[in-house]
């Protein structure tokens, strides 16, 4: 088949000798200086141009995801650099690789588990103004959360290592989302989890706000099954913070060292 035959259909990006188009748009007349970068990644993903209140949430959740001190994302990116400084792409890819069940991807899991339980309950396609009272989202909440407890599953996005009473970013990004009309069916089932396991689990946990940040993305409409790329987005961020303050304040091979100086052998026990 010769070469002018060939289409390979987008709905991104394409450029030519003297224009570059990106989602229908000129790039440098119509978005560079008049779109932000959150805005941009919203649309990019949705296929739609968020609102002023979406982009508002929006971002609200890639700050609440970008950094959180030392963790092993971190450390992992930091000890990368020092094996290799001349490999910048190599430690953020480091960092990124750690985004898993226990950090950062418990937003995509929440929000899936928020999306399959109002799924199975039909309640799926509610909206914010027609999305039931509290009393019904408690029912299909204890209902969630008893069923996870039989089947020894955790619950997405409930309790966490650090912020036992309450994570600071929850009532936050709660409210935000109230503000801008964006409360919709994940977060009101999100808030009804947090009241109702005790009845289950015998003590109470907090929302963790990683949890929350799914329960608001699913609640803007984006898929998913693509949450956790938005954690991502919002850690790299984050991480090339914590690069750059390795540069100016190195704590790399003073990890290494701790942790290689106090290596004790100990036989295997088969």
């Amino acid at each position: 088949m010769a070469s002018s035959e060939l289409s390979f259909p987008t709905g991104l990006g394409t450029s030519t000798a003297s224009s570059i188009s990106l989602l229908g748009q000129d790039l440098a007349a119509d978005l560079m200086g008049k779109v932000g970068f959150g805005e941009l990644a919203f649309w990019l993903v949705a296929g739609r141009r968020p609102t002023p209140g979406e982009v508002r949430l929006f971002e609200a959740v890639l700050v609440a995801l970008a950094d959180h001190g030392f963790t092993p994302t971190a450390i992992a990116a930091r000890l990368t650099y020092l094996s290799a400084p001349d490999s910048l792409q190599g430690a953020l890819a480091a960092g990124l690789l750690g985004g898993g069940s226990r950090f950062l991807g418990v937003t995509e899991d929440c929000g899936k588990f928020l999306a399959d339980t109002l799924a199975a309950a039909g309640a799926e396609d509610d909206t914010p103004a027609a999305a039931g009272d509290d009393r019904d989202y408690d029912a299909i909440a204890l209902a969630a959360v008893r069923r996870a407890r039989e089947e020894k599953r955790f619950v997405p996005g409930l309790g966490h290592p650090v912020h036992k009473e309450q994570d600071p970013r929850t009532p936050v990004l709660i409210a935000i989302a109230e503000e801008e009309g964006l409360r919709g069916p994940h977060l009101r089932l999100f808030e009804a989890i947090g009241r109702v396991h005790p009845q289950v689990l015998g003590r109470r946990l907090p929302l963790n706000g990683a949890g929350v940040c799914g329960a608001a993305l699913a609640d803007l409409g984006l898929p998913t099954d693509l949450l956790r790329g938005f954690a991502l987005l919002a850690r790299a961020a984050g991480l090339l913070g914590q690069l750059a303050e390795e540069r100016r304040r190195p704590i790399a091979n003073q990890i290494y060292l701790t942790v290689d100086r106090n290596a004790v052998y100990e036989p295997r026990e088969d």
